[in-house]
């Protein structure tokens, strides 16, 4: 038997990226990660949804 080298699933996760998306209403910091652009992200501060076409991305390394 031998021992796993990483978690399962690891794989499908390999190549993300996390990306600090800055609100345009209020300027709260947001982190999204690069498999939830399709999904709808909104404000923990302000409650506004965040919409990415009007968001400058700040990525990191």
């Amino acid at each position: 038997m031998t021992t796993p080298q990483h978690c399962p699933g690891f794989q499908q996760y390999k190549s993300l990226q996390s990306f600090i998306c800055k609100c345009p209403e209020c300027g709260e910091e947001k982190e999204v990660f690069s498999d939830e652009f399709e999904k709808a992200h909104v404000c923990a501060k302000c409650g506004k949804e965040i919409d990415f076409t009007q968001c400058t991305l700040d990525a990191g390394t």
